[in-house]
C-alpha cells in the first residue's frame, strides 16, 4: 500500500510538483487524464487511497522520483469487529507503537491481556504481507497501531435488572484493530 507521507517527502526532496509528477506519470495523455492523475496524487498524499493506486502507478511514481518501489510502500493488516472494548485494546497497542516488529512480537507474547492475542494476530498478518512482497523483515517497525470503535456487537444486547422494576442495557463493544508496518 502506498504511503502518503513517504510520497510527499520524496516528492518535495526531489523538487517535483504534483502537476509535474502527474504529467510524468501520464506522459503524452490528454489534459483531462493529467488532471485526474493530479487529483489522485493529492488524495494519496493526504492518506486517502481513492482511487487505489495500482502496482504500475507505484512503479511509475518510483521511477520519476528516482527511489526504490519498496521505499514508497507500507504494509497494513486489520481485524474488524474484534470482540473487545477499544479502551482495552488501546492499552496493548500503546505498548508496541514505534517498536521493531520482532521486539513487538516478544512483548505481545508475554503481555498478560486478552487483547494481546488479537493484536499479535494482526501484527503477524502485517508482517506476512510485507514478507510476501520480499521486504527485509529485520528492518520492519510499527509505524501505526490504531484502534477504532466498532460499536455494539450485534446480537449481544442484554438487559440487567435493577431495583424498582427498572432495567439497564448491558453493552458489549467491538473494535477495529489496524496495524501498519514500514521498513527502516
Amino acid at each position: 500500500m502506498l504511503s502518503g507521507d513517504k510520497l510527499s517527502k520524496y516528492r518535495k526532496s526531489a523538487g517535483i510538483g504534483r502537476l509535474d509528477l502527474a504529467k510524468a506519470m501520464t506522459s503524452g495523455s490528454p489534459a483531462k487524464v493529467e488532471a485526474k492523475c493530479k487529483s489522485a496524487i493529492d488524495n494519496w498524499e493526504r492518506g486517502l487511497l481513492k482511487p487505489s493506486p495500482s502496482k504500475e502507478e507505484i512503479s511509475k511514481i518510483s521511477n520519476v522520483l528516482g527511489v526504490d518501489e519498496k521505499a514508497l510502500i507500507v504494509w497494513r493488516a486489520s481485524h474488524r469487529w474484534a470482540p473487545m472494548a477499544p479502551r482495552k485494546v488501546r492499552l496493548v497497542t500503546d505498548l508496541i507503537q514505534g517498536r521493531y516488529a520482532n521486539e513487538a512480537l516478544d512483548i505481545l507474547e508475554f503481555t498478560n491481556k486478552r487483547a494481546a492475542v488479537y493484536v499479535k494476530q494482526v501484527l503477524k498478518s502485517a508482517i506476512a504481507n510485507a514478507d510476501e512482497q520480499e521486504a527485509d523483515l529485520s528492518k520492519l517497525y510499527i509505524c501505526e497501531a490504531k484502534v477504532d470503535e466498532g460499536g455494539i456487537r450485534p446480537g449481544t444486547k442484554r438487559w440487567r435488572p435493577k431495583d424498582r422494576g427498572r432495567a439497564l442495557p448491558e453493552l458489549r463493544l467491538s473494535s477495529h484493530i489496524t496495524i501498519t508496518v514500514d521498513m527502516d
